[in-house]
Formats: C-alpha cells, sequence, structure tokens
C-alpha cells in the first residue's frame, strides 16, 4: 500500500513540475524569422517575440520561398515568415497564441495572422482592426479551409470579470 501512494504522490510531483516548466520551455525556442532587410514592422514583430521570452533569428532574404516550403498558401501570406518548433507561423502572430499553440502541440502545419491588420504586435498605432489567427491545418490549405485559433477585437465590450462563476462553465473558442 505504501509502495502505491509513493507512486501517486511522486507522479502528482512530476506532472506539477511539466505544469510549471512547459510553459516556460515554450517560450525559450528559437524562432527563425524570413522577411525583408527594410520591413520595420517586422523588427517590431521580432521585439514583441524578444519581448515574451523567444531567442529569435532573422534572415534577411525575404519570405517567399519559405513560405511555399513551409505549406503556406499565398491567401494566408503576410510579410514574414517564422520557423518555431517544426511549425510555420506566418505573419504578425501574437506571441501568446505561439505559446498556447506549442504547448497544445496539434497537428497542424502552424498560425496565419494573414495581410497586416492594424494593432497586431508590430503593427500598432492609432488603429486598431479586429483579426483572427488562424490554424493551418494542412499544406497548402488556403484560408477558407483555415480553423479560427483566436480572435481579437479591440471594440468588443471588455467584460469586468472574465472568470467563470462558481459552479459554473467556461467555453474557449477556437
Amino acid at each position: 500500500m505504501k509502495t502505491f501512494a509513493r507512486k501517486k504522490l511522486f507522479g502528482s510531483v512530476i506532472a506539477a513540475i511539466l505544469l510549471v516548466v512547459a510553459p516556460a520551455a515554450s517560450a525559450t525556442a528559437t524562432v527563425e524569422v524570413y522577411k525583408s532587410p527594410t520591413c520595420k514592422c517586422c523588427d517590431k514583430w521580432v521585439d514583441h517575440m524578444r519581448d515574451n521570452g523567444f531567442t529569435v533569428t532573422t534572415k534577411d532574404v525575404g519570405n517567399t520561398e519559405i513560405r511555399e516550403k513551409s505549406g503556406i498558401s499565398k491567401s494566408l501570406g503576410s510579410c514574414h515568415t517564422a520557423l518555431v518548433n517544426g511549425y510555420a507561423i506566418e505573419g504578425h502572430v501574437p506571441a501568446d497564441d505561439i505559446k498556447r499553440f506549442l504547448r497544445e502541440r496539434p497537428r497542424a502545419v502552424g498560425l496565419s495572422v494573414p495581410d497586416m491588420p492594424h494593432g497586431t504586435p508590430g503593427m500598432e498605432g492609432a488603429r486598431s482592426d479586429p483579426y483572427n489567427v488562424l490554424m493551418i491545418k494542412n499544406p497548402g490549405d488556403s484560408r477558407r479551409d483555415a480553423v479560427i485559433y483566436n480572435r481579437y477585437d479591440p471594440h468588443a465590450p471588455k467584460q469586468a470579470n472574465s472568470a467563470p462563476e462558481q459552479g459554473g462553465s467556461m467555453m474557449r473558442l477556437k
């Protein structure tokens, strides 16, 4: 009986350690960014990633070739493409979404914020537009094939307390 209790305790300790270490490990991942040498918004996105704990290397060679090799269609394209832990990240995807994606490890090509929406990391300014972070499931998927991974709407009313009430439930939109 004591052996069973020890195994149970050991398993609980390991699980707790993984819950603490896994998010930190994903933030220390190295991100390789392919971008134009003259694109200032790409530089700002790189700074955003570094500010969120990622190690970033840049390749100032443009991103058309790497986007195509990564399986990202032109309809999901943006100004830079990043590679991290076997995934492709296209455009101004927020670091928190990338961290969550790396923790979840879905079967997918990667994430994309197509085009260059105002208000995304690296595109901050006076204007902020609603936008979606899209998950690309299969190589070559078009925008209509992608799945919404997260939504951002700066014009939506803010809720005072987003935590679920005791006994309530919380629904997560993808």
